[in-house]
């Protein structure tokens, strides 16, 4: 059986490529955000999936790796994948579209809750999305962002990629 190709896995290709990655974390309220330099290396698999590898240092020291995976499913007419980094055991999984413009893929995810460490409870989960811009060819904007309990969205992190040439 062959995978038909479809647009939507085009639009992955634009993702492959070597990046620098810059990127600042919430580390909650009232705090100032934590910086980060990374790396990624993205590749296709077969036309149909990306594979994005990440690597940097963590803040305060210690070096981190990420793998995402992202393709097209035409059954579910939605982007999916997942996404595991080292500094954490959950296993993100997405279900995603892309907006008109066909410049923004927005991920749906579901992870732990970082709302308010204080008042969380134990394994209490909220949802997430991922979203990635494509600025052009050479820069591209992944912002995260969480359902806080009051039911507004709130910044969690941003990753600015430039293309390495």
């Amino acid at each position: 059986m062959k995978l038909e190709l479809l647009e939507q896995h085009r639009w992955l290709e634009r993702l492959a490529g070597e990046w620098s990655v810059e990127g600042e974390c919430s580390t909650g309220p009232d705090q100032p955000p934590v910086t980060t330099e990374m790396r990624e290396s993205a590749r296709m698999m077969g036309g149909a999936w990306l594979l994005a590898e990440g690597s940097g240092e963590m803040p305060g020291g210690g070096a981190m790796a990420s793998l995402m995976q992202l393709g097209y499913d035409p059954a579910k007419g939605k982007f999916v994948g997942t996404f595991a980094a080292s500094m954490m055991s959950h296993l993100w999984t997405y279900e995603g579209s892309l907006d008109p413009s066909g410049k923004i893929l927005t991920l749906d995810t579901v992870g732990p809750s970082f709302a308010d460490p204080a008042a969380a409870t134990p394994g209490a989960m909220t949802k997430y999305q991922d979203i990635i811009e494509i600025v052009d060819a050479d820069h591209r904007v992944m912002r995260s962002r969480m359902l806080g309990p009051d039911g507004e969205w709130r910044p969690v992190m941003t990753a600015r990629y430039r293309r390495r040439l």
